[in-house]
């Protein structure tokens, strides 16, 4: 099973995707990324920092099922092939924008939405992040357009299987875990 989660910056979506790894033993797909690492930030479970030459590599040798470009920053971003289409249950963080292609690609995968209950509050956990003042500006802004977009889309929001609220509380983490579980079960 493949689960993806998606949201605004700050709404959670790596403490999930944590819990989710923790409760109901999935495994992280690992996102290879050509941005440079944050302050404390190395390579881990989560992230492969590659150069563009490097990334240009595992493209030509067809190790990658998707690229794609944050036109935010600049960077580049992709997923191997070896992950997305594992049978093992994994879970990944999509970046909105690329829910249209990566429901072609992976059309089994199983999308879900998590909404800020207070978009100020996602506003927080970004400034409370170590990135740079004019990046932590970029990403701000960023977060109120997409928080926009997803209201005023409804084709957009349509395009995930499930939209689920996050409080920042036990209660939500108990929504989430209890539909990954729900979905492995109907898988069975």
């Amino acid at each position: 099973m493949l689960i993806a989660l998606a949201g605004v910056s700050g709404v959670g979506k790596s403490y999930y995707k944590n819990k989710i790894v923790e409760k109901l033993n999935f495994e992280k797909i690992k996102i290879i990324t050509t941005r440079p690492m944050r302050i404390g930030e190395k390579a881990d479970d989560e992230k492969i920092f590659v150069t563009d030459e490097q990334l240009d590599n595992m493209i030509k040798d067809e190790k990658i099922a998707y690229e794609f470009e944050y036109d935010l920053v600049k960077n580049r971003y992709a997923y191997t092939k070896q992950e997305l289409f594992s049978n093992k249950n994994m879970v990944f963080e999509l970046h909105y924008k690329t829910i249209y292609d990566m429901k072609r690609i992976c059309p089994n995968m199983k999308a879900i939405y998590l909404l800020p209950q207070d978009i100020e509050i996602a506003k927080q956990k970004v400034r409370e992040r170590m990135i740079e003042p004019s990046a932590e500006e970029k990403r701000i802004r960023e977060v109120q357009m997409h928080y926009q977009k997803i209201m005023e889309d409804e084709e957009l929001r349509n395009m995930f299987d499930y939209t689920l609220y996050n409080n920042y509380d036990k209660a939500s983490e108990d929504k989430v875990i209890e539909l990954v579980n729900k979905l492995i079960l109907e898988e069975k």
